[in-house]
C-alpha cells in the first residue's frame, strides 16, 4: 500500500502551467477517492525562484488543495531553488514518519531525471513507482503508466550529481563540531590517524546523525550523504577522500594488500605507501589500527566477535611482517571505541570459545548470555602472536585521560551502536596513512 505520494511540478511543461490548478485539484482528488481507507502523505514538489517567498508559491497553489478534507492535515507544498533540494527535504519529512513506499506523479519528460536523483538520495530500503501527470477524475486513470525509460546522456548525470553534491556541502554540520580521537601511542610525525565519533556530519536520522561513515541497502543513510561526511572528516583530518579504502566488511580475516589483487572481502587492509588512508568500521565491533614507525608501514582491521575469534588481528600483523619485512616487535596497535565487556553478550555457544583464550574473558559463563570481553580476547591473541604488551592501547590503559577504547554502548551521545540502537544504526571508523 502507497504510504506517500510525490507530485513533481517543479518544471511543468509549458502547456501545462496555464492549467495548473485544476491539473492538480483533479489529480489530489483522485487519491483521496482511491484512498479512502489509507490516506497517504502528499508532497508537492515546486521551484522556488530566486527572490520569492515559499508563502506566495502556496497561495498560488491554495485553490487546487482547498476541500480536499482528508488529505488536508497529509499535504505539504516543498518549495526550493533545485530538485535535490525539495526531494532532500522530502525525504527528511518521509524519514520524521518512517514512510517507504512513494508513488511519484510526474510529467513524463521528468521520469528518467526523477529516477537518477532518487537513485543518489535514497536507499534500496524505499520503494517507488511512477505515473504520469494527466489531467485525471476517477481511479482508473490513476493506473501506473508503462513507459520504456532511456539512457540518460551521461553529463546530465553529471550535472545531477553536481546538484547534489553542492546542496549537501552547504547543509550544516549537526550535533555538534566534527570530534577526532587520536592515539598518544602512534606518531605524529609519521602518521595521520584518528577514530571518528557520531558528531559533525549531515546524517539527521536519530540513529544515524550526524557523521555516519557507512551506507548499506537496509539503512535509510544513501552513498551520497556518507560520502559528504567523510569529505568533512577529510578535511579535518588532513587526508585525501579521493586515496582513501575501506575494509569489505565479512566478519572474517582475510587481508588485502594495497597495490595487489583485490578480495572481494576482507576485513584487513595493510600499506607502505605514503598518502593512502585505511579504514575499519566499528559500531560495537572494534576498529583496529597498525603503524609500525620503523618499517614504515600501516593498516587497519575490522574485528567483531567472530573476526576476533578467526584472529583477523594477528593476520593483519602477519601481512605486514611478509610484505614489509617488519618487525613484530616494531608494530604499535590500538583498539578503538567498540562495545565493553559491561554491555556486550553473546550466546553460550559463542561464550565458549572466547572462554577457551582465556577465562577472564567471559563473565557470568554459567548464564544462557554472558558477557564477552572481545578487547581483551584481542589484546591475548595479540600478545601471543609476538606484539608486545606495551605497544598495544586498549581500555587497560592507566591513565584514563589517555584512554581512547570507550564504550561505544555506554556513550548515545558520542558513538553508534549496533547492539543499543538496532538496525538502522550509524558507523563509525578508524583510519591511518603514512605522512608524505
Amino acid at each position: 500500500m502507497v504510504e506517500a505520494v510525490l507530485i513533481d511540478l517543479f518544471s511543468l511543461p509549458t502547456n501545462l502551467q496555464n492549467n495548473i490548478q485544476g491539473l492538480l485539484h483533479n489529480t489530489l482528488e483522485a487519491i483521496e477517492k482511491c484512498s479512502s481507507i489509507h490516506a497517504p502523505c502528499v508532497y508537492v514538489m515546486c521551484c522556488q525562484r530566486q527572490g520569492s517567498e515559499r508563502k506566495g508559491e502556496q497561495e498560488f497553489l491554495l485553490p487546487a488543495l482547498r476541500s480536499l478534507q482528508s488529505l488536508k492535515r497529509k499535504l505539504e507544498v516543498v518549495c526550493a531553488q533545485t530538485t535535490a533540494a525539495a526531494l532532500y527535504t522530502i525525504k527528511q519529512r518521509l524519514d520524521e514518519k518512517d514512510l517507504s513506499i512513494i508513488k511519484v506523479i510526474l510529467p513524463t519528460l521528468r521520469k528518467d531525471l526523477m529516477k537518477v536523483y532518487i537513485d543518489h538520495l535514497f536507499t534500496a530500503v524505499y520503494q517507488f513507482e511512477f505515473e504520469d501527470l494527466q489531467v485525471v477524475s476517477d481511479c482508473e486513470n490513476l493506473q501506473i503508466s508503462e513507459h520504456e525509460g532511456q539512457t540518460l546522456p551521461s553529463q546530465d548525470v553529471a550535472l545531477i550529481q553536481s546538484e547534489i553534491q553542492m546542496y549537501l556541502e552547504s547543509l550544516p554540520s549537526l550535533k555538534g563540531e566534527l570530534t577526532i580521537l587520536r592515539s598518544s601511542l602512534i606518531p605524529g610525525d609519521i602518521f595521520l590517524h584518528g577514530f571518528t565519533t557520531r558528531t559533525g556530519g549531515i546524517s539527521y536520522i536519530p540513529t544515524l546523525s550526524s557523521c555516519n561513515l557507512f551506507s548499506s541497502s537496509k539503512r535509510r543513510d544513501p552513498q551520497v550523504v556518507v560520502k559528504e561526511n567523510l569529505r568533512r572528516l577529510a578535511n579535518a583530518a588532513g587526508f585525501n577522500p579521493e586515496a582513501f579504502h575501506r575494509v569489505k566488511v565479512d566478519h572474517a580475516n582475510a587481508v588485502c594488500i594495497m597495490g595487489k589483487t583485490e578480495p572481494d572481502n576482507y576485513d584487513g587492509i595493510v600499506t607502505n605507501q605514503k598518502g593512502v588512508t585505511l579504514a575499519a568500521p566499528g559500531a560495537d565491533c572494534i576498529p583496529v589500527l597498525f603503524a609500525d614507525p620503523v618499517r614504515r608501514a600501516c593498516g587497519a582491521a575490522h574485528s567483531g566477535w567472530k573476526g576476533t575469534l578467526l584472529g583477523v588481528s594477528m593476520a593483519t600483523v602477519n601481512a605486514m611482517v611478509s610484505e614489509y619485512g617488519c618487525n613484530v616487535k616494531d608494530i604499535l596497535v590500538v583498539l578503538g571505541p567498540s562495545v565493553g565487556p559491561c554491555c556486550y553478550k553473546l550466546p553460550h555457544e559463542a561464550a565458549k570459545e572466547f572462554h577457551r583464550i582465556d577465562p577472564k574473558c567471559v563473565r557470568l559463563f554459567d548464564s544462557a548470555s554472558p558477557y564477552i570481553d572481545i578487547r581483551r580476547a584481542t589484546r591475548i591473541l595479540l600478545e601471543r602472536g609476538g606484539i608486545l604488551p606495551e605497544n598495544i592501547q586498549d581500555d587497560s590503559v592507566t591513565d584514563q585521560h589517555q584512554n581512547i577504547t570507550f564504550c561505544t554502548a555506554c556513550h548515545p551521545d558520542k558513538f553508534y551502536s549496533h547492539f543499543r540502537d538496532g538496525t538502522n544504526f550509524g558507523t563509525q571508523i578508524g583510519f591511518i596513512s603514512i605522512k608524505d
